[in-house]
């Protein structure tokens, strides 16, 4: 049984769809991250499972428990805010305990509460400092701590990596990561970013325009994308018109189609593609249109007879340099079990 269950949750702004029937479902002790680009309404569901938006429709269940109708201080969660929202005139310590102090907890368990969050985080030696003397990933931390007090069931983040430079980022999803193993707390992550996605997550919720457009393991997803949205939105994809013909993908027959003939779309990532010499043979035959190399590959983007040229992912032979920009290639499947094919292309063509 799900430990989180989102039931068709609707919500209007006005005039505006921002959630149609959202249905997600979490199983205790997992990482669940909303993914998708901004606008998408991943925020305004998080903040519905909170309590801080009220649905038009749906339930939210925690725990076997309706808690739909009730306000967000009775519901055993803890939230963590994309700028952190630490109070400046509190230290440390302090903005951990405020939430307790609402709640009247007493003083003595409070400080122990307290330090215990604060050894999750490992931020005990900084309990008496100020936020402005704390650093992007201290805050978070703290962040992180204040919600963790409140010994909630379930943890939601919403985009806490945003204010953080490319390589702290990347250290505190790691660090993210191992403390939510270790407390075993159902968590949510919302993000635009679909690295921090594969990082963090037990499983993704792709979505799109208010919908859900698919669930799943990070690596399915990847491998395995249903639509041409989630295929371009998680990685890097080339989604390419076919032909199907005999079950098979008429430009590379190795490519196995179970469709019926005719036309379709092929997704396919860069790193399983594979560049060779111009002649015959299958794949697909165009020029080196741009190469960049990228320490351990290259990457290339080859001009074919379409709008968009075809991306490959190489690696790179030590003092090999890359094919030259004008030269004939042809780009085959390394592997055809790699190659997903749709019924649909981008924007449901």
């Amino acid at each position: 049984m799900s430990h989180i269950a989102l039931q068709d949750i609707a919500k209007s702004f006005g005039p505006v769809r921002v959630l149609d029937g959202c249905s997600v479902a979490v199983n205790k002790g997992t990482v669940m991250t909303l993914l998708g680009p901004s606008g998408c309404g991943k925020t305004t569901l998080l903040r519905t499972l909170a309590g801080f938006v009220e649905p038009d429709g749906g339930r939210v269940v925690v725990g076997g428990r309706d808690i739909t109708d009730l306000p967000p201080n009775r519901r055993q969660v803890g939230y963590v805010f994309q700028s952190y929202a630490l109070f400046p005139h509190l230290d440390v310590a302090a903005n951990v305990a405020y939430g307790l102090r609402v709640r009247r907890v007493g003083q003595a368990e409070t400080q122990a509460r307290v330090r215990k969050a604060l050894d999750l985080v490992s931020l005990s030696a900084f309990a008496d400092r100020y936020p402005a003397r704390l650093s992007g990933g201290q805050q978070q931390r703290v962040a992180i701590a204040r919600a963790l007090v409140l010994e909630p069931e379930v943890l939601l983040l919403d985009e806490p990596f945003n204010a953080l430079d490319a390589k702290l980022r990347l250290s505190m999803q790691i660090e993210l990561r191992k403390l939510i193993e270790r407390v075993g707390i159902t968590s949510i992550f919302v993000t635009h970013d679909q690295q921090e996605a594969m990082t963090l997550s037990d499983r993704v919720a792709v979505m799109r325009a208010g919908r859900i457009e698919q669930v799943g393991a990070p690596i399915d997803i990847y491998d395995r994308p249903r639509t041409a949205y989630v295929a371009a939105f998680i990685g890097r994809a080339n989604v390419l018109p076919i032909d199907i013909r005999g079950g098979r993908v008429a430009i590379d027959p190795a490519i196995a189609a179970a469709r019926a003939d005719g036309a379709a779309w092929l997704v396919v990532r860069p790193e399983n593609l594979a560049i060779e010499n111009a002649g015959e043979g299958p794949g697909w035959h165009g020029t080196v249109a741009f190469a960049t190399p990228q320490g351990a590959t290259i990457e290339y983007e080859i001009a074919i007879s379409l709008a968009e040229p075809l991306r490959v992912v190489a690696l790179r032979k030590v003092g090999e340099p890359p094919a030259a920009v004008g030269s004939p290639v042809r780009v085959r499947a390394i592997d055809p079990a790699a190659c997903v094919v749709l019924e649909e292309g981008p924007d449901g063509v």
